[in-house]
């Protein structure tokens, strides 16, 4: 092909060397002694991973026939028509090979996750761009490497160059993004770079929430591939989302991701699941797990039983400020807002004192645990209203309350994103977040 080189697949010294979808397509294809013989309809890209996609080759519309054009077959796309260096074609109709990816039918126009931003939006255009870092043995070749997600009226659309508008440049570098949602044909391939993995589990809950049956499907495979990742987003997903995408599973896929589940958040899943379903998936729990979820389940999912967890810290009244600190290095598997406190307890399992976190730290490390604690702290009844708990919690300052019984037992400890949680309007998963002061930085306005 003859056309300018440029610095790189991100940033293109020169405009010659930065083509638009959106301009190329629909094209007149010439010979190479200039005569028309068709159409452009598509550009075929390659998955290589985490590179660019590579441009292969050309769908053009021929005598109403869609044909396979090699790229290596295209002199120019400078040129209005896309002239071709080869005389000869092949034209059987074109079909798609495994892995291949049609940016008009598979990208333009289709929705995409904004990773940096963590939503899901349109490409309303597409940049290919020539790679001469990653030029072969034929010289540098054709990558997609932007993306513009901005509706602008199709009049301002230039073939050549970012400022056709006298605006800055619109597209944003396709690594950005994950892509394809609900293409199936290319998900091997796309598989092992998937840069939603990349998001938190509440961004990927809030994305599941906002997309279409077709995208949840291509969302959730992706997740699938994390299973720790998958357990942490449906307990951050809508009771209501939850239970539909868990109902659509068998008993043994919900069991393995409740399994993986917060034992609080896995018998709320359980108690929206039908009536019939419930048993059969107690049983597959393991049993230390099922256990935990049966004793939540026994409570008023509108009491502090039925909203605290049952995993916590808990040390003997005279272990040391060390011992208690080692313990919350080992627990790495429990809620990071359930290791803010330590919770001294007798031989009986009944509480003796609180130890905040920020306590221990600035502490003796030879100091016994109950000689830093609050041997007096704010506690609450299986029984009590959540209202009651969330007005206790703001009164004192808590990040937990423990939960015991008439005997002063530990049951449980509430955190208070589970109270905030409760307490939010029920629309709250449906509102626009509010955006750091630096979520724009350095884009154009």
């Amino acid at each position: 092909m003859t056309t300018t080189p440029a610095a790189g697949p991100g940033a293109p010294a020169d405009h010659r060397a930065r083509l638009r979808l959106s301009r190329l397509l629909n094209r007149p294809v010439a010979d190479r002694a200039g005569e028309s013989i068709g159409r452009l309809a598509d550009v075929i890209v390659r998955l290589r991973g985490a590179d660019y996609p590579l441009v292969t080759g050309l769908v053009a519309t021929v005598g109403g026939r869609e044909i396979f054009v090699p790229i290596d077959q295209v002199a120019s796309f400078d040129g209005d028509p896309l002239r071709l260096s080869s005389a000869r074609l092949d034209l059987r109709h074109f079909e798609r090979r495994e892995g291949e990816v049609l940016l008009r039918a598979d990208v333009l126009g289709h929705r995409l996750i904004d990773v940096a931003n963590a939503r899901l939006v349109r490409a309303a255009d597409l940049e290919l761009s020539l790679d001469q870092q990653g030029a072969g043995e034929a010289g540098p070749e054709w990558v997609l490497a932007g993306v513009d997600t901005r509706r602008r009226p199709r009049r301002l659309f230039g073939l050549l160059g970012p400022e056709i508008d006298g605006t800055a440049d619109p597209f944003r570098d396709w690594h950005d993004f994950e892509w394809l949602i609900g293409h199936a044909g290319s998900a091997l391939q796309r598989g092992p770079f998937a840069r939603i993995r990349r998001l938190k589990p509440a961004q990927i809950a809030d994305l599941l929430e906002n997309a279409s049956k077709e995208e949840e499907t291509e969302i959730l495979g992706r997740v699938h591939a994390d299973p720790e990742l998958e357990a942490d987003v449906f307990e951050e997903l809508d009771e209501d989302l939850a239970a539909r995408l868990l109902g659509a599973r068998t008993d043994e896929e919900i069991a393995a991701v409740l399994a993986r589940m917060r034992a609080d958040d896995a018998a709320d899943a359980i108690a929206e699941l039908p009536q019939r379903r419930r048993q059969p998936v107690l049983d597959l729990l393991p049993a230390g797990e099922r256990a935990k979820v049966l004793t939540l389940m026994g409570f008023n999912s509108a009491s502090a039983g039925g909203l605290m967890g049952v995993d916590f810290i808990t040390v003997r009244t005279m272990a040391t400020v060390s011992d208690a600190l080692a313990q919350v290095r080992e627990s790495s598997l429990l809620q990071p807002e359930a290791l803010t406190s330590v919770h001294a307890v007798d031989d009986d399992g009944g509480l003796r004192g609180v130890a905040r976190l920020v306590t221990l730290v600035q502490s003796d490390p030879g100091a016994t645990v109950i000689e830093v604690s609050d041997t007096d702290p704010v506690r609450v009844g299986a029984d009590t209203d959540i209202t009651d708990v969330a007005v206790l919690m703001t009164d004192y300052n808590l990040i937990t309350i423990p939960v015991v019984d008439d005997e002063r037992r530990l049951l449980g400890v509430i955190t208070v994103d589970d109270v905030l949680e409760f307490t939010l309007p029920e629309d709250w998963r449906r509102r626009e977040t509010a955006e750091p002061p630096d979520a724009h930085h350095g884009e154009s306005p």
